[in-house]
């Protein structure tokens, strides 16, 4: 890992990737409040880097609920915003994640030249290669696992994160089906970081399930399981 990347970027990087279709069930909550909840809650039990990820919402409406998400994590992790180069910038975020369709790394770089991490959404090794080319600071991997999001396509396991990391020289994310129990798998296949959705989102304890991941990727036993008299 190149040396200012290694020092710019926490390692292991635990990345919460937002999703506000998830708050369906609240349907009288306000997105940036529930997902701020979430969000402080998930920095304190060990998520280092929230990728804010709302691809059908307005840049406006970008701009309220990632103010929301900053606040909320004050200044305990990194903000990544997906794609949104001007909400980015506007956001004071420390970095931006470029989807596989939309910006190219040449672009996001001269908008914001060094100040930023550039993170590209990748699926195989040619595209880890291109994207390192391009001149991307990390790449974030996917499919890991199988997950319900992408359904049908054929998970890479941790010998395909492995292959991706032996590729190319910049730090891999692993995303896609990951949990507490798979976690550390990636990690010991090269991945610098997991990317979690419902792992987190979905959870009943998001700062609970947060320290699971955590643990996990850190090499630490899992938390014991108190019997219902300890709780």
């Amino acid at each position: 890992m190149p040396a200012d990347i290694e020092r710019r970027l926490p390692h292991p990087a635990l990345v919460l990737i937002t999703d506000s279709t998830r708050m369906l069930a609240h349907p009288t909550r306000d997105a940036g409040a529930w997902m701020a909840g979430i969000v402080r809650e998930a920095v304190g039990g060990g998520v280092n880097i929230v990728q804010l990820r709302e691809k059908e919402m307005p840049h406006r409406r970008l701009l309220e609920v990632g103010q929301c998400i900053s606040d909320a994590i004050a200044g305990r992790a990194l903000l990544f915003v997906n794609g949104d180069i001007e909400a980015a910038i506007a956001l004071g975020a420390g970095g931006i994640h470029l989807p596989e369709a939309g910006a190219t790394v040449a672009e996001a770089r001269a908008r914001v030249g060094n100040r930023m991490l550039i993170s590209c959404a990748v699926h195989t090794i040619d595209g880890a290669r291109m994207a390192e080319r391009d001149g991307a600071d990390l790449v974030q991997l996917g499919t890991a696992f199988a997950t319900s999001s992408k359904p049908g396509v054929e998970p890479l396991g941790p010998e395909g994160v492995r292959a991706v990391w032996e590729a190319v020289h910049v730090p891999v994310i692993a995303v896609g089906g990951i949990t507490a129990a798979n976690a550390a798998s990636v990690l010991r296949a090269g991945a610098a970081g997991v990317a979690v959705i419902g792992a987190i989102f979905d959870a009943a304890s998001p700062r609970a399930a947060a320290e699971d991941i955590s643990a996990a990727i850190r090499g630490r036993p899992p938390r014991p399981i108190r019997r219902m008299a300890e709780r």
